[in-house]
């Protein structure tokens, strides 16, 4: 009887489901998703004490604070877009972006009832005009910490983050300062103490500057306002975000040695002597680090996989920089994107020459140079960033893709680099064009390798076979075109040259066909085009 029993049970439950509707399954949002691979973001924390374990759930809770503030300033409420759509994948993929609008094509809306995006996303109103913002007469208007909000009588203000977001700060610091009470590292809880002040008062420099001192910490977080790409209607605004990092110590050891020859490196750069009057500091750090958590800006769309902190020109002058190598992220792309990549567009006879080593240095000298170069005009036109605006940030990653090549290049030739064949580095390099080509001309990054591109292939820097529609680089012309693009740049930056730098980032700034048919066939082959994470403390056990 009870065999029976369950055997009907069985078959009214079995037409039920047949007769319930299935949730929709949106394909398109699903292959949209899927081109983003998820990689688990985890690292070996045995070596860490029982103080430095208890701070990572205060660091991860602080984190997630920092990524629903990234939230309000790239779209605005969260929860109310989210409810609007019906299926995983599109959630999932809104995720991704913080927001309606895809930033790998052009922050173009993929979800129905949504414009084009706003070019200052949510840091000033949607139907402010730059005149009006001209006309708007205010102390901080330009300040990387306010943000634009209009008055009950329509006219603007400008409002300090620690206003604007003054609930979540003062949990934010709270947490903060419970980790700092655990840190055993000195110049780790000096630094999470002054950050915590500098989020209340809006006065970064001496956290930054107790962010340069930390030499010995194993657990590493940056935190706060920080890149201003998200506003691309003046550059001015700092997006939030933050990195929880742990150090890989042989690794960064074996780095630390390059810091100390900065200087020498900046006396050797391809531009005339007033383009490179500035000393970069000396005590620059070189560390390698794994990731274990991303939140805000740095985990919209592309994955950061390298860090050059901290952005004030003061610090860079007095100090330098921290360039921190994202370890584990590296080898993600290294292995899910830029190998398979290079199969389809690099010369077969050169496909040898793609190497996470090369990968690894390219990307680490890059960060390295954004603190080369000068970070005042030569002809008191202010800063380079405010002299260039909204074209600063791609200029400047064209900069650092370009000197980062060139440091490697000069490294080797001084015997700093071992036995090595720069050829390695230079197709590697070409390979990483098409990586970041794929982010399209909404990132700045892949903005600026349009326009390398573009110019390289104007120089002969490489030849296309037109039957394999793959490329091969040619060392002596790619050398020579490095260099006479790094001077370019650096010459613009110096000058302040705002005209120069907005009519080489609209000539080349932009895919043509030949470059559309390569990176269809990319597409093609279904290699993803980044990677997302699937990140928290269970990925650690704890």
């Amino acid at each position: 009887m009870k065999k029976l029993l369950l055997i009907a049970t069985a078959a009214i439950l079995a037409v039920l489901f047949a007769c319930s509707p299935k949730k929709d399954v949106n394909q398109e949002m699903q292959s949209k998703l899927d081109a983003f691979v998820e990689v688990e973001l985890k690292t070996d924390i045995s070596h860490l004490s029982e103080k430095e374990k208890q701070m990572l759930p205060y660091l991860f809770e602080a984190a997630q604070i920092i990524d629903d503030i990234f939230w309000s300033q790239a779209y605005g409420d969260k929860k109310e877009l989210l409810s609007k759509i019906k299926d995983d994948a599109s959630i999932a993929f809104a995720k991704l972006n913080y927001g309606p609008w895809e930033r790998l094509k052009d922050n173009k809306p993929f979800i129905d009832g949504f414009g084009k995006k706003p070019l200052g996303a949510n840091f000033y109103p949607t139907d402010m005009t730059r005149e009006e913002f001209d006309a708007f007469e205010s102390d901080n208007k330009t300040s990387l910490y306010t943000v634009i909000r209009r008055n009950a009588d329509g006219t603007l203000v400008s409002i300090p983050y620690n206003e604007a977001y003054k609930e979540q700060y003062d949990k934010l610091v709270e947490l903060i300062r419970n980790a700092a009470e655990l840190a055993e590292d000195e110049g780790l809880k000096n630094y999470l103490n002054l950050r915590a002040e500098a989020l209340l008062s809006g006065e970064y420099l001496a956290s930054d500057m107790a962010w340069m001192d930390m030499k010995t910490n194993n657990i590493d977080f940056v935190v706060g306002p920080i890149e201003n790409y998200e506003d691309m209607l003046f550059n001015y605004k700092a997006a939030h975000e933050a990195f929880i990092l742990i150090k890989d110590v042989e690794w960064s050891q074996r780095l630390s040695h390059f810091a100390a020859l900065l200087p020498k490196l900046q006396e050797s750069l391809p531009v005339a002597k007033e383009y490179k009057t500035e000393t970069p500091g000396s005590d620059s750090d070189l560390g390698v680090y794994d990731a274990i958590f991303y939140a805000g800006d740095c985990n919209a769309g592309s994955k950061t996989i390298a860090i050059n902190l901290p952005n004030d020109p003061i610090v860079h002058i007095e100090k330098g920089s921290r360039k921190l190598q994202l370890k584990n992220s590296m080898q993600y792309k290294f292995d899910k994107i830029l190998v398979p990549i290079s199969k389809v567009v690099i010369a077969e006879e050169q496909r040898k020459h793609i190497t996470f080593e090369a990968f690894f240095e390219n990307t680490m000298f890059h960060e390295v140079s954004h603190g080369l170069g000068i970070k005042n005009t030569i002809n008191n036109n202010g800063t380079v960033r405010q002299a260039l605006k909204e074209t600063y940030s791609p200029i400047e990653e064209n900069k650092a893709d370009l000197l980062g090549l060139f440091m490697v290049t000069k490294l080797a030739e001084m015997g700093e680099l071992g036995e090595k064949d720069l050829m390695d580095n230079y197709v590697t390099f070409m390979a990483g064009i098409f990586r970041s080509v794929r982010f399209g001309d909404a990132s700045a990054h892949g903005k600026a390798n349009m326009v390398r591109f573009y110019y390289f292939q104007e120089m002969k820097a490489f030849t296309r076979d037109s039957e394999t529609g793959t490329y091969s680089v040619d060392f002596d012309k790619m050398t020579e075109a490095l260099h006479s693009l790094a001077e370019k740049i650096l010459v613009i930056q110096g000058d302040g040259n705002y005209q120069e730098a907005k009519k080489m980032l609209t000539e080349m700034g932009y895919i043509k066909e030949e470059l559309q048919a390569d990176l269809d066939r990319i597409n093609q082959s279904n290699i993803p085009v980044d990677i997302r994470f699937k990140q928290g403390l269970e990925m650690l056990n704890l």
